[in-house]
């Protein structure tokens, strides 16, 4: 890697000021004065800024509470995203761990960490989400076993994978899947005939959203949330 993008990644310095460090003999790798930013290192040196070592940053996992009206994505031009609400350096290299819709709550998990990304969105490991739905109308028992044989969305060529549909009052339900099609839920209500009209994820794998966390807040998650995903 680069020394001026070691540096830049590490700290809260932007490229620029990476470069104007240099030129004013802020930074040395190994006890010598470095020159060029364009350096090669190998991840074995010690570089220092100002005399302060400069280390990797710790990857980082983070669950967030979304609000309605925040877009899961790192930028966007005519809405508010999720990002923004995170008050942290380098918020823009986070990566959004499974989306939700602008109109939808819940759980969302961010993370600098690739592969652990992966492990969750990847289809072939079926990670388990829950979402509680609120519909238009009743919600018909026999949705129950509907849902448990999968069901046909407009647009695809097979059937949903089986999910467990719990009713909590006749407008309200807990659903579970382990997939992650695009708008599913509200596809597949619309499927028997229904509506969603209120949407929130409490679960994704076996991480909740923790009951403490308003809206808008964000916390890191426990070594055990983490490392829940490879189990």
């Amino acid at each position: 890697m680069r020394l001026d993008k070691f540096v830049s990644q590490c700290t809260d310095f932007s490229r620029a000021q990476t470069h104007q460090a240099i030129k004013q003999g802020r930074i040395s790798v190994d006890d010598l004065i470095a020159h060029k930013a364009d350096m090669k290192l190998t991840g074995s040196e010690t570089v220092l800024l100002d005399g302060q070592i400069v280390a990797p940053r710790s990857i980082r996992y983070l669950m967030l509470h979304k609000p309605v009206g925040y877009i899961c994505a790192n930028s966007d031009g005519q809405h508010p995203v999720v990002i923004d609400l995170l008050d942290l350096p380098h918020r823009q290299e986070l990566q959004i761990v499974g989306r939700l819709d602008i109109d939808t709550t819940g759980l969302v998990l961010l993370t600098d960490d690739g592969q652990w990304n992966h492990r969750i969105t990847s289809p072939r490991h079926e990670c388990q989400k829950t979402y509680r739905v609120t519909t238009a109308n009743p919600i018909d028992s026999e949705v129950i076993d509907l849902f448990a044989q999968g069901v046909q969305l407009n647009g695809e060529k097979a059937p949903t994978r089986p999910a467990q549909l719990e009713l909590l009052t006749p407008h309200e339900a807990r659903l579970q899947i382990h997939e992650g099609k695009y708008h599913q839920v509200k596809r597949m209500f619309a499927a028997v005939g229904n509506r969603v009209t209120g949407l929130h994820r409490e679960t994704i794998g076996t991480i909740a959203l923790d009951a403490n966390l308003p809206e808008g807040a964000y916390r890191h998650l426990t070594s055990d949330e983490i490392q829940s995903i490879y189990l």
